[in-house]
C-alpha cells in the first residue's frame, strides 16, 4: 500500500559557513591584526545563503571588513566578496 502524505514536510534549510581551510585563512590573518594592533574583535555569521566573518577595530562600532562567502555566486563572480567599513564590495573572487 503507497501511502502519499497530503501536506510533504518541507527540507530543512542548509546554513552555509566556512570550512576548515577557509576558516583557518582567515583566522591566520585575524591573528596577525591583532598582534598589530588594528583589530581587536571579530564575529561569526552563519546564515542560509551566507557566511560572513566581520572584523571589527572596537566591539562597538561597526566592522572595519567583512569576508563574505555567497556559494549561490560561485558559477558567476566568485563565492568570496571583501567588504569594507561602508558595506562597498572591495574585492571579489572564487577563493580567498
Amino acid at each position: 500500500m503507497n501511502v502519499t502524505p497530503l501536506f510533504p514536510r518541507a527540507a530543512a534549510p542548509r546554513q552555509v559557513s566556512f570550512d576548515r581551510h577557509e576558516l583557518n585563512l582567515i583566522l591566520a590573518l585575524y591573528g596577525r591584526m591583532v598582534a598589530a594592533g588594528l583589530w581587536r574583535d571579530y564575529a561569526l555569521s552563519m546564515e542560509r545563503d551566507a557566511a560572513i566573518f566581520a572584523a571589527f577595530r572596537r566591539a562597538a562600532e561597526r566592522p572595519d571588513y567583512q569576508v563574505v562567502k555567497r556559494p549561490s555566486l560561485r558559477d558567476r563572480q566568485g563565492a568570496f566578496a571583501l567588504l569594507g567599513a561602508a558595506g562597498v564590495v572591495l574585492r571579489r573572487g572564487h577563493e580567498l
